[in-house]
């Protein structure tokens, strides 16, 4: 298959000089797949923050638990009419955002909860509240990116999260993370995200990377992506091909990616889209506090 050259996307912060990208050889979606259309929106950073510095069972019940939240995240797509004012919804709208700190991860992000110039508000649950890496679920059978916080907004099909993994040797094999290529690093972390027990390469065919790049924060490498998944048709979702459209940001602190990936499906991405990249933008690692649990930190704690 033909080699796809990526180019940075407008949506997220710009590349740098430091950015780099290499083509890639393998379209993961096969060469039938329909291109979705990217938004061409301008995001920016509304924040800075300076750096400083597992039983076998527990992957069954977190596939369980994914299937059952993807199962009723298609169903509210079907069954629930958008709304005139979602429907409406200007993009280019200030949306009011909250802050969530993680205290034990020592990050921070925003999330859009309102529009109030529609009177459109997002319905979060928060799935997953922020706990230590060792105790965290895992996103793989081999344990290595786990979820440490996630939320969910089921009527609009919506899904942040942040997981936290080490980096896998055979895309990241040097330990200098200025040379790292920001394809590489997408690559790293979605090899990982698959809860299906299958090889690393058949995980990958599931997620296509439409761009990839670097920008320096705080004169630490931030890597940003956009990707699309193929979701397996359901019953209440029985459309060929149905897609999730991720934006994600990846830091690396003691070892350790920390990654805040948000999501949903690609037919909403043109109205959802510019709030989770305004998300994605704002990702950064704090300075630890007394609260901070590195992810190496006893390891075999599950409590």
């Amino acid at each position: 298959m033909a080699a796809a050259l990526l180019s940075p996307h407008p949506s997220l912060p710009s590349p740098n000089s430091r950015s780099s990208l290499r083509p890639r050889s393998g379209g993961a979606l096969g060469a039938g797949a329909a291109r979705v259309p990217l938004p061409r929106r301008r995001v920016r950073v509304l924040a800075s923050c300076s750096r400083e510095p597992a039983a076998g069972n527990r992957g069954l019940e977190v596939e369980r638990r994914r299937l059952l939240i993807s199962g009723l995240m298609s169903s509210f797509a079907i069954a629930t009419p958008i709304s005139e004012s979602y429907a409406a919804m200007e993009t280019d709208e200030d949306v009011k955002m909250n802050t969530q700190v993680d205290k034990i991860n020592a990050y921070s992000f925003h999330y859009p909860v309102e529009l109030p110039g529609k009177k459109f508000s997002f319905k979060w649950v928060e799935s997953r509240k922020p706990e230590r890496y060792s105790s965290a679920a895992p996103l793989s059978p081999d344990a290595r990116q786990r979820i440490v916080s996630e939320r969910v907004d089921m009527i609009h099909n919506v899904v942040i999260s942040v997981s936290i993994g080490p980096p896998n040797s055979r895309f990241l094999p040097s330990k200098d993370k200025s040379s790292w290529d920001p394809k590489d690093v997408a690559d790293c972390i979605l090899s990982d995200r698959s809860t299906l027990k299958v090889t690393t390469g058949q995980r990958m065919t599931e997620s296509s990377v439409l761009d990839a790049h670097c920008t320096e924060v705080d004169g630490e490498p931030y890597w940003y992506y956009e990707y699309l998944v193929r979701k397996s048709p359901t019953k209440s979702a029985p459309e060929p091909n149905l897609f999730r459209h991720n934006v994600a940001c990846t830091a690396e602190r003691d070892g350790f990616l920390y990654s805040l990936n948000a999501s949903t499906l690609s037919k909403q991405w043109e109205s959802m889209g510019p709030f989770l990249q305004k998300t994605v933008a704002s990702f950064r690692l704090l300075p630890p506090t007394d609260s901070y649990v590195p992810p190496y930190k006893d390891p075999w704690r599950f409590w």
